[in-house]
């Protein structure tokens, strides 16, 4: 398998990559919500803005970015995206991480014209994967494309890792194209969706397990997942995304009030386990993302 060789913030020499801190990435929106039934999700630009300089004061060092046209719909119109870019690094210092999965609908092309709005970092699907009763397509071929176009362009690709097979995918291609941009692999593993592997504990440890040889990676639990998976990774040595294209439900009966909240528990959670809330730089020496 490939070695990737591994960054590390300043403190953690002799530690598992990750172990001193937590990563808190913020997925606020994503591409299958609809705002009429989840009125507080940010889908305009100042929604969306406003979202992150909260969720970065409440934490997070990340954020994973979807954007919607006038109408609140899911796009990938290249100026809308640059606009977006520009606008969270005006306003906060967060890693910005565009999707490249969009919505299920979207075409390959302009998945891989993301890379074009210039972000610090990019979500990167090692597979294909049934997404509830829609097939989330990601083949090889494209794979390698987009992944190929993350190392020419400098963008650092997050792996997102839906199942097992994804795993074995993640290692195929490190294989065949050498280490990402950056040179430190850091993956995501989505649990909970239909079609995907489960969220429990078990599973994010087997699936942690299986990982190359000094990534470093988070764990996504889909709707009521989320708590399970959040405390494994901790207790794992992983890191957490939360956010509400992730989960629109806070506790039983009580929806979310904002990603801020979510992002709030999840810097809480680490603060018991002493792994505290990784600072934005620390997070880019880890990622291996440089300044700007």
């Amino acid at each position: 398998m490939t070695t990737a060789s591994v960054s590390r913030p300043p403190g953690q020499a002799g530690r598992p990559p990750g172990s001193a801190a937590t990563l808190i990435t913020v997925a606020p929106t994503g591409a299958e919500l609809d705002k009429e039934k989840v009125p507080a999700l940010p889908v305009t630009l100042d929604e969306l803005v406003s979202t992150a300089v909260d969720c970065e004061a409440a934490g997070a060092a990340v954020i994973h970015i979807h954007i919607r046209d006038a109408g609140a719909q899911p796009t990938l119109d290249l100026a809308r995206l640059k606009d977006t870019v520009q606008a969270v690094r005006e306003a906060t210092s967060l890693i910005v991480q565009l999707s490249t999965g969009g919505a299920v609908s979207d075409g390959f092309g302009p998945r891989l014209a993301v890379l074009d709005a210039a972000p610090d970092a990019c979500s990167l699907t090692c597979g294909t994967v049934n997404f509830g009763d829609e097939v989330f397509s990601n083949p090889w071929p494209f794979m390698k494309e987009l992944y190929a176009k993350t190392q020419a362009t400098g963008v650092v690709p997050e792996f997102e890792l839906f199942d097992m097979g994804q795993v074995a995918a993640l290692h195929r291609l490190l294989d065949e194209l050498g280490p990402p941009a950056g040179g430190h692999v850091h993956c995501d593993l989505v649990m909970g969706v239909p079609g995907g592997m489960p969220g429990t504990a078990a599973q994010v440890v087997q699936a942690a397990a299986a990982l190359p040889a000094g990534a470093t990676w988070s764990a996504t639990g889909v709707g009521r997942t989320a708590l399970p998976v959040m405390l494994a990774a901790v207790a794992s040595g992983g890191h957490l995304r939360v956010g509400m294209e992730d989960t629109v439900t806070f506790a039983r009966g009580r929806p979310v009030a904002s990603n801020a909240e979510l992002v709030s528990r999840a810097a809480e959670l680490a603060g018991l386990a002493q792994r505290p809330a990784m600072s934005t730089g620390e997070a880019r020496a880890m990622l291996a993302i440089p300044a700007r």
